[in-house]
């Protein structure tokens, strides 16, 4: 079966990635180890591995095509109908946009259920910057939210996680998306916090539905993402959610300097939360070198030196 011209898709403008050139690796139907609640793609029994899918050959013409069509591409991003680690010569397909992606990086989008396999690990170390997903650590809520196929681990799967933080010399990104009733209550929060706190990534993105899903659920409002953000204390966390509320709220320079250091706030944070006064206290504290603005996998933190 051809996939030409179905393989390929934008380039799409990303704020925290550039410009990104989608790569989808099941372009042919829905191949998932997980049925999550929340998927966006029609409901489909999960597999372990897929049976359809382009070749390696296919899918480095396009992409040569494509990077040859269009002046500029930040990042080649690789992902799926499903999950992209399922893709059976995804080791092969990489060592071969490595040899032709030149200063454009590579990102990949996965659900992180198979990081305990050697070999999906080891190819996980030559991708410039990894996105997976842990939406809930008991073993209740994961089986209810992300409805995985058996045999996949949580336990393992964290313990993975942990060790990729630390060998890894790239980029990694840690997604919790967050569902009412499900992974929202305090008991789920407080494991997610202390396995984040294990796994140590670069950032953590939280999230919440924002597009119709499968399943008939709902998404929390943003004030639990907010409740989230301030309990992972000391994590470099970005709130990932569509019109975000405005408040003026008003900080000290002294203010400034005990909020940081629990909760780093990206530039998105102080444009929807400080008030004008506020910005400049903390404009002055740059200036002044006690708080610096770091990038962490495409977002900009600012955080006490």
């Amino acid at each position: 079966m051809s996939y030409t011209n179905s393989i390929i898709f934008g380039p799409i403008p990303s704020r925290r990635f550039g410009i990104s050139l989608g790569i989808d690796l099941s372009p042919g139907k829905k191949q998932c180890n997980y049925d999550c609640l929340y998927c966006e793609l029609e409901a489909a029994p999960t597999v372990e591995t897929m049976d359809e899918y382009p070749s390696v050959e296919e899918i480095i013409k396009e992409i040569k095509t494509n990077l040859l069509k269009h002046d500029r591409i930040d990042v080649l991003t690789l992902t799926a109908n499903g999950e992209p680690t399922l893709y059976p010569k995804l080791d092969e397909l990489i060592n071969e946009i490595n040899k032709i992606k030149n200063d454009t990086k590579t990102l990949i989008l996965s659900n992180g259920s198979t990081i305990y396999d050697e070999s999906i690990y080891n190819t996980l170390l030559k991708i410039d910057t990894v996105k997976l997903s842990l939406d809930c650590v008991s073993q209740k809520s994961f089986k209810k939210l992300d409805r995985f196929h058996k045999g996949i681990d949580i336990s393992k799967i964290i313990k993975y996680m942990a060790k990729f933080s630390k060998e890894t010399k790239n980029l990694f990104v840690l997604e919790i998306l967050f569902v009412k009733s499900i992974n929202d209550k305090k008991e789920e929060i407080d494991l997610l916090y202390k396995a984040v706190q294990e796994i140590n990534p670069a950032r953590v993105d939280i999230g919440t539905i924002d597009r119709p899903p499968a399943y008939n659920i709902k998404p929390v409002p943003f004030e639990t993402l907010e409740s989230v953000a301030k309990t992972f204390e000391g994590i470099n966390v970005n709130i990932a959610y569509k019109n975000r509320p405005v408040q003026e709220l008003s900080f000290s320079e002294e203010d400034i300097l005990s909020l940081l250091p629990r909760r780093p706030l990206t530039k998105e944070d102080i444009k929807n939360t400080f008030s004008e006064e506020s910005k400049i206290h903390l404009e002055k504290l740059v200036n002044e070198n006690k708080i610096n603005l770091v990038n962490s996998s495409g977002v900009d933190f600012y955080k006490v030196l």
